[in-house]
């Protein structure tokens, strides 16, 4: 027996059929007569039960025509009649309500809308799960062609009906759907990203962006940073989180780098600072105001304003520190050379600049040396074993080994050699110093070595292609 309190409800009407002390029905109606619900009375004293006929006179009585549920109504009747009390609010007749139409409106699509934070971090903690938070985005981006919003088609209206059999009319609804802005494309079925970028949402509107600015820090509230455009960051970076962009990256701060790695230029108001294992690439110019204790690799010239302390620095073109700026310590490579105020620090880690090769070649080259360092201790161990009393099958394979063994060094003495005579790429390369170069600094151009004993002051040392040697002359 169902019995329901949800609707509200109109007065209820007691109808008699009959002797007052019958068994009766008081009805009443909720919103639009959709439902008739019914408190089902016993008899009183010698008054007849409830019967079906009664109810149906009721029913006649109430113009209760349309949905009655007689299987709740029999139900409910032999309750109240086998045990003489009141059966309460039992849904007697139930009509159709009507269904609105829905006009056709684009839905943004779901698996683009992060779920809350807290909710998952509630989750995975019950569920012990380890997560590295530094994984996580507030920002929503989105590569080109990938679907924004889907088309939900109009849905049809449908007219409903009240336990009178009345007829109730369906409304129309209009969702406030999304449209597609800037960088996007509309068809008939999808809103589509125009461009790799981020996705922002404003007033309905669906717009990607080309860049990402960040106006305060990265940190746990941010996430790795992964761009596939230009990235602005105004605040400070947390240690141990990631910058990647596909195009630009600007820092308004002092950058504390873990790892970061720009297509375009690298523009850092204060300076970069590292923690040893540091690493910086730009696939353009870097410029800041010092760099310190980290890697540094850029395809293009790299500007420091002041100093450059204990790092690993490549370029492929040229280091400027203009007349003041300093190398202190850590080896330095510019394929086109260097400017600079002064090079290395007395009492301080040597400082080492290499000029004129090319050390994508140059870290080939010694990858490939240390492979032929490794294939030379496994064929000798070879060879020792080979020499000694094996049987034939074992031989046979081990001989086998050496083969395939001497191949590959064949095959990466080859290269090294292929790769000593591209390594020089700049024989015009130098380093200019406005100061001094302090003693115990090694300076090598086109793989040719001056180390530096005395005190070198207002210089230029370039490669003597005449004579093969690396010279000092006066600036």
């Amino acid at each position: 027996m169902e019995n329901s309190n949800t609707e509200a409800e109109q007065t209820r009407q007691t109808v008699l059929t009959g002797n007052k002390n019958d068994g009766n029905l008081s009805v009443s109606f909720s919103d639009n007569d959709l439902e008739a619900h019914a408190d089902f009375m016993p008899p009183i004293g010698n008054g007849a039960p409830l019967t079906p006929d009664v109810i149906k006179k009721i029913f006649e009585k109430l113009n209760i025509v349309y949905g009655a549920r007689w299987d709740a109504i029999n139900e409910a009747m032999m309750e109240c009649n086998l045990d003489h009390k009141m059966v309460k609010d039992v849904i007697i007749a139930r009509g159709d309500p009507p269904s609105s139409e829905v006009a056709e409106y684009f839905e943004i699509n779901p698996h683009l809308i992060r779920m809350n934070t807290s909710e998952n971090r509630s989750a995975e903690i019950e569920g012990n799960a380890r997560v590295d938070y530094r994984n996580r985005s507030p920002f929503i981006i989105v590569k080109k062609d990938q679907t924004l919003a889907f088309l939900r088609p109009r849905k049809t209206g449908k007219e409903g009906k009240n336990v009178h059999g009345t007829v109730l009319p369906f409304g129309y609804v209009r969702p406030e759907g999304v449209t597609g802005g800037d960088n996007t494309r509309t068809d008939e079925k999808v809103i589509a990203a125009g461009i790799n970028g981020q996705l922002i949402e404003t007033k309905n509107v669906l717009t990607v962006q080309d860049f990402l600015v960040i106006k305060g820090a990265v940190g746990y509230g941010t996430g790795n940073i992964i761009f596939p455009g230009d990235v602005t960051i105004e605040g400070p970076v947390s240690d141990g989180f990631k910058i990647y962009s596909g195009g630009a990256i600007t820092i308004k701060q002092t950058f504390d780098v873990t790892d970061a790695n720009s297509k375009g230029d690298l523009n850092v108001a204060g300076g970069i600072i590292g923690r040893g294992a540091a690493l910086i690439k730009s696939g353009g110019t870097i410029r800041t105001k010092f760099i310190e204790n980290c890697h540094v690799a850029a395809r293009k010239t790299i500007t420091v304003d002041s100093e450059i302390i204990n790092s690993t620095v490549f370029t492929l073109e040229n280091i400027d520190l203009g007349d003041k700026g300093l190398i202190l310590g850590g080896d330095v490579y510019a394929v086109r050379g260097i400017r600079a105020g002064g090079i290395g620090k007395k009492a301080g880690k040597a400082t080492r600049i290499h000029c004129g090769i090319d050390f994508t070649l140059q870290q080939e080259k010694e990858k490939n040396n240390n492979v032929l360092r490794i294939l030379a201790a496994k064929l000798a161990k070879l060879r020792e074993i080979l020499s000694g009393d094996i049987d034939s099958a074992k031989r046979e394979k081990m001989e086998e080994l050496l083969h395939r063994l001497e191949e590959e060094q064949q095959k990466a003495s080859s290269r090294v050699s292929d790769l000593l005579g591209q390594i020089n790429t700049d024989e015009n390369a130098a380093v200019e110093v406005v100061n001094e170069i302090v003693p115990g600094t090694l300076i090598e151009i086109c793989q040719i070595a001056l180390f530096v004993a005395e005190p070198l002051k207002h210089v230029r040392i370039r490669l003597d292609k005449a004579s093969g040697k690396v010279i000092s002359e006066s600036l």
